[in-house]
């Protein structure tokens, strides 16, 4: 009947499942991820040394670690994206539950490494964060509850994922992380909005952010000097934002030479969370324009693809992981250029960091999920047949 109704597109019966895997993927997309990642260890060599020397590493060791968690990376990121949404909504919910008991422990069990927020559980030979992986697993969490909210007799999911959202924010404000709190309202905000939100109702959301906003620079003296840092008319040269100010207005169009940089000697977040300042400096403006178009080629294939979608949960999902990634990327790059506070975010695939590039690997392979082309019908189907009629 639904063959009947929506039209179908041809199964192949028995087909492998690689070859079904390779015939169904966004391969630009997945392209894309790979470059990333190439472009991500080529400026660790260039980034990463000078921390080596003063941690008494070997020269080339945040590279080889990075190289290591990428492999597990691209490894997640292929074995999830083979998974039928079904089987991606079920683990992620799985993950979800984990990282959620993880990030309400933190403030008993995890460390600040020195940096005056307790984001991380420290395991001696690596460290874990939390809210990286809880990430993934909150969006297609939300998607699943805003999804069954719009069916007949459906429950509330809209409110029960604002409920869960508001939680999870709670938790992160008070490590503090303001920068993945941000991120996690506006992953819920835009899938509320593509399943149909009043604007009055994201409005008073958007107010609600400012008062938070307002609320915390009263009382948070880290986030009080970081937006205090942003607001200044003169940057502080020996600030991180100076630095990083400094390494892009110095690289110029074609930058100053690989190798010839100097802010990663300055820089202490040159290979995280200001690895774009490295890029500019050393590779100039067409490199930071490649990144730029690389991650808006992944974002933009991966809205049309699920444009044509006609399941509402693969709809949201993949639009709240394509648009979340995207801003992500967004948010670091603007931080390195003074177009925003600094946020303590990393660039996904680009940036060191086990925990942040597993969990990207890992969102991206559920939006590969998600945009495969599928053996059923278009949305698309539904107006060409109510035309004819």
């Amino acid at each position: 009947m639904t063959e009947m109704v929506y039209g179908a597109v041809p199964v192949r019966d028995g087909e492998p499942i690689l070859p079904k895997w390779w015939r169904t993927i966004d391969k630009w997309a997945m392209s894309c991820i790979l470059i990333l990642f190439a472009i991500g260890l080529m400026l660790g060599l260039a980034a990463s040394p000078p921390l080596a020397a003063k941690n008494g590493f070997e020269p080339f060791h945040y590279v080889q670690r990075q190289a290591f968690f990428g492999s597990l990376a691209l490894a997640a990121m292929i074995m999830t994206s083979m998974m039928s949404p079904v089987l991606v909504r079920r683990l992620a919910v799985l993950g979800f539950v984990v990282s959620f008991i993880a990030l309400a422990l933190l403030p008993f069990l995890g460390t600040d490494f020195g940096k005056g927020a307790v984001r991380w559980y420290g395991l001696g030979f690596a460290s874990i964060q939390p809210s990286e992986f809880m990430k993934p697993g909150f969006i297609v969490v939300t998607a699943w509850m805003m999804a069954a909210a719009s069916e007949l007799n459906g429950p509330p999911g809209k409110s029960w994922s604002l409920a869960l959202c508001l939680a999870i924010v709670a938790l992160l404000v008070m490590q503090p992380d303001f920068g993945q709190a941000c991120l996690v309202l506006f992953s819920w905000g835009v899938i509320y909005f593509v399943a149909g939100a009043p604007m009055t109702l994201l409005v008073g959301m958007a107010l609600l952010v400012v008062f938070g906003g307002t609320l915390a620079y009263s009382n948070s003296e880290h986030f009080a000097r970081r937006i205090d840092g942003f607001l200044s008319p003169d940057i502080d040269p020996r600030t991180q934002l100076g630095y990083a100010t400094n390494a892009i207005q110095e690289g110029g169009l074609f930058g100053v030479g690989v190798g010839e940089g100097q802010v990663k000697w300055s820089l202490p977040d040159a290979h995280t969370d200001f690895i774009i300042a490295v890029a500019a400096e050393e590779y100039g403006l067409i490199l930071v324009l490649v990144i730029i178009a690389l991650f808006s080629t992944i974002v933009v294939r991966s809205l049309l693809r699920l444009m044509r979608e006609r399941d509402p949960f693969i709809r949201l999902a993949g639009t709240g992981l394509a648009c979340t990634l995207g801003v992500q990327a967004m948010i670091n790059m603007g931080v390195a250029v003074r177009l925003l506070p600094a946020k303590g975010m990393t660039l996904p695939f680009v940036s060191y960091g086990g925990s942040s590039i597993i969990a990207s690997g890992i969102a991206v392979g559920m939006l590969l999920a998600f945009s495969r082309t599928r053996p059923q019908g278009e949305i698309s189907d539904l107006l060409v047949r109510g035309r004819k009629k």
